[in-house]
This record gives C-alpha cells, sequence and structure tokens, in this order.
C-alpha cells in the first residue's frame, strides 16, 4: 500500500510538471516561423501562467484543505478575492512597465476600458481556482473511498477468520465425541480415530489457515474425516461419496464443504433405523457442485449434539467469499435432507 502510494505521488508529480512544461512552451512553440517577441510571450503568456500556477497550488496544498475542507467557506473565498484583487493589480503594474519598454515602437492604439481587462482577468484566475477545488476534492474522494475499501477489506478478513475459528472447536468439539462413542465399544478404532483426528487437525491448524487451498487437498481431507465419522456408524447405516479424479486443479476457499458433511452425519444417522449418507462433487470447468443427501431423523430438544452453527457459518462465508459467485440451496421434508452448494471460483 505504502508503494503504491508513493508510485502514485511521483506519477501525480510528474504529470503536474508535464502540463505545465507544455503551457509554458507552447506560445514559443505557436510562434514558430513569425517573429519571435520575447516581451509579448512573457507578458501575455508567461506572467498571467505564472499567476495561474500560483493561485492553483497555493489552493491545492493549503487553502481548501485549510478553509474549505474544514467549513471556512467564507474566510476561504474572502482569501482568494483578495489574491485574485493583488494579482490583478500586479498584472496592471507590469503590463504599464512592458507598455513603457516597448511605447516607442508601438504606434498610439485606443484600449478597451479598464474594467474589461479586470473583467477578463478575474475570469481567467478563478479557472485554476475552480480546477484546483475540483481536482483536490476528486482526489479526497479517491483517497477516502480507498480507505473505506482498505477498511472493508480489513473487516473481511477478521470476520473470516473469526467464521474459521468457529469452525474448528466445532469440528474437534463433533470428532471427540465420535472417539468418546468409541472408547467402551472399540479401544483400538478409538486409538486409529486419534491419529486420523490429529492429521485433521494438523490440515486445520497449518495448511488452511490461507484464503484458498488446492481443492485436491481439501477432498482428501474431506474423505479422510468422512471415514472418521464413518467409523461411529453401524451396519445400519450406509455412506457412499463419489468425488473426481482431479487433474485440473483449482483452488477454493478452505473448510467450506465440511460442514456439510457435519450435518449429514448428525442428522442422517439413527441407532435403530437404517439410513443412508451419499456426497458427490462435480467440477464444471471453474464451477464446483457439491451435494450431500441423507435420512432426516430430527433431533430432539435434549439433544445438544449441534446448534446449528454449521449451516449458519457456510451461509456467511459464502456471502463473504463468493458474493453472487454462488449457490446454496436446501430442500427438506419428513424424511430426507438435501443440500447442494455450486461455487464459481472464475476471478
Amino acid at each position: 500500500m505504502n508503494d503504491f502510494i508513493k508510485n502514485n505521488r511521483l506519477f501525480t508529480a510528474f504529470t503536474h510538471v508535464l502540463v505545465w512544461a507544455v503551457l509554458f512552451s507552447l506560445p514559443y512553440l505557436l510562434s514558430s516561423g513569425q517573429s519571435f517577441d520575447l516581451h509579448k510571450i512573457i507578458e501575455h503568456s508567461w506572467i498571467p501562467l505564472a499567476f495561474y500556477a500560483v493561485i492553483f497550488y497555493l489552493n491545492y496544498f493549503f487553502l481548501i484543505d485549510g478553509f474549505l475542507l474544514k467549513r471556512k467557506v467564507i474566510l476561504y473565498f474572502i482569501v482568494n478575492a483578495l489574491l485574485i484583487a493583488f494579482f490583478i493589480w500586479l498584472k496592471f503594474q507590469l503590463r504599464d512597465f512592458f507598455m513603457e519598454e516597448d511605447q516607442n515602437d508601438m504606434p498610439k492604439i485606443d484600449f478597451p476600458p479598464k474594467r474589461f481587462f479586470i473583467y477578463i482577468d478575474t475570469l481567467s484566475l478563478i479557472i485554476p481556482l475552480i480546477f484546483s477545488i475540483t481536482l483536490r476534492i476528486y482526489e479526497r474522494w479517491v483517497k477516502t473511498e480507498a480507505e473505506k475499501k482498505e477498511s472493508k477489506n480489513t473487516q473481511l478478513e477478521s470476520e473470516l477468520q473469526h467464521l474459521k475459528y468457529q469452525l474448528q472447536p466445532h469440528f474437534f468439539f463433533n470428532s471427540l465425541n465420535n472417539i468418546y462413542s468409541l472408547v467402551d465399544i472399540s479401544p483400538k478404532k478409538a486409538k486409529e480415530t486419534i491419529h486420523s483426528l490429529s492429521i485433521l487437525m494438523r490440515y486445520l491448524l497449518y495448511e488452511s489457515n490461507v484464503e484458498k487451498v488446492s481443492l485436491k487437498k481439501e477432498i482428501e481431507f474431506m474423505k479422510q474425516y468422512i471415514e472418521l465419522m464413518d467409523l461411529r456408524t453401524s451396519e445400519k447405516t450406509i455412506v457412499k461419496a463419489d468425488f473426481p479424479v482431479i487433474t485440473e486443479d483449482l483452488q477454493v476457499a478452505p473448510l467450506l464443504f465440511i460442514s456439510l458433511i457435519e450435518n449429514a452425519f448428525k442428522h442422517g444417522v439413527s441407532a435403530v433405523k437404517y439410513s443412508n449418507i451419499y456426497f458427490s462433487m462435480q467440477i464444471d470447468g471453474q464451477k464446483i457442485r457439491f451435494e450431500t443427501k441423507n435420512n432426516n431423523f430430527k433431533k430432539n430438544d435434549l439433544d445438544k449434539s449441534g446448534s446449528g452453527i454449521g449451516l449458519k457459518n457456510i451461509k456467511k462465508r459464502l456471502e463473504l467469499l463468493y458474493p453472487e459467485k454462488h449457490l446454496f440451496k436446501i430442500q427438506e421434508s419428513d424424511e430426507l435432507f438435501t443440500a447442494q452448494l455450486e461455487i464459481n471460483t472464475q476471478k
């Protein structure tokens, strides 16, 4: 950001120098091939341009910020009126000086009334004043918008980080519940599950702490987690997963699908009834489609195995990470729960 500001300032300074160099060079370039009169160029071009530059930069660097933007409007216009009056007076003094220098070489000419020149000079000096106000306010608006955008990005990053911190304990809590249920039934499986959990937690803590991860790694994580969750189920539950073979790897936000897998096991497993859980992922160019289907076994009010944080989390993350580039649908009946998620990874 600092480099961008520095480069932008250098570009702005270069632009200003170039513009004034062109303006001061134009009288000479336009007089090429004609009789070159240095006095006339100084009087009619360079002196007015110098006045314009002084008014422009006094306003650009000091007066606009010091008075106008601090709502000292009346004082601002009084200062500029005095400046314009001073430059008009000075211009007349210089004009008289040059006329005395050239009066021997010039035929007698009837000039328009003095008030005509005052009117023209006032208008010409107001132009750089208006231009400086326009440019300064525009630059201030651009800077404000950039600061707002940076602040918004910082806020989004903070919110995403918060959502991720919510997800990790939630994931860990559900996994511990699975291990706890295996300790008495199968201590050996419980040990294997703890080892699998350590691998998954390593991914959570060290590999997913980035903006985007490889879809291939994310699929491997999902497969291991499904195996971990399946250890807790009985023979009455059939779990199927259909994941694609990755040929052209995509980058996705980490841990985006895990909440749907958790939700499927949370509501799709019964201790007494037969049930089916199905996971499917398809890739179409830059689009990723993920679907879960499971039996819908309602939890009673005393069951605190889930607080609904998973689905709320994924909805919020999709809004932040893939605005207008995702589709998330849930279909629920008394017997079946289906969740469909589609994201477009194209930038």
